[in-house]
């Protein structure tokens, strides 16, 4: 169980959700081969599932000096010595990254402006293997449904998932 401090600013996903959207990758990707981006990361928590599943590169992005301490020290404690975690904003780190993953999940700020770029970003820079995928959380006012990489969308309480996925474009 995880113990941010009381000055913590950041939403922690739910356990039901998170246990939720755990079962949906558990039948969709084998973690030992999954390299992982965790944006607006948090708590950590998505990273610290990923490595508990046996992911074995994991990339944490969180602008937030305070909570990156507290992912620090976890990863620490944890001794999740695959887990690599950076202070930056997501959309600069975004446009600047070079690497791709199997796995990108995002959990900005409800209110976030521009939310609804992060899925272009990471189609356009590639940063998503074939065949991987982009599962943003996101409240209920935003919709991803037309995006053309939008695969589908799941709700759990207050917590939405919108879940895209690469694939070879033919032609």
């Amino acid at each position: 169980m995880l113990h941010p401090p009381k000055n913590f600013k950041a939403r922690p996903t739910t356990d039901f959700a998170k246990e939720s959207l755990f079962n949906i990758l558990n039948n969709n990707f084998d973690f030992s081969e999954v390299k992982a981006l965790d944006l607006f990361s948090g708590t950590g928590s998505i990273s610290y599932e990923l490595a508990s599943r046996g992911c074995p590169e994991i990339i944490c992005i969180e602008l937030n000096f305070n909570h990156l301490s507290f992912i620090k020290k976890t990863i620490q404690e944890l001794h999740f010595t695959q887990i690599k975690a950076f202070r930056a904003d997501t959309f600069k780190f975004l446009k600047t990254c070079n690497t791709s993953f199997d796995f990108i999940f995002a959990d900005p700020p409800y209110d976030l402006n521009n939310i609804e770029i992060i899925p272009d970003i990471i189609f356009e820079r590639n940063l998503l293997n074939t065949n991987g995928w982009l599962i943003i959380e996101h409240g209920a006012k935003t919709s991803f449904v037309n995006h053309p990489r939008f695969k589908e969308h799941r709700n759990y309480g207050s917590v939405n998932f919108s879940i895209f996925e690469s694939y070879k474009i033919e032609g």
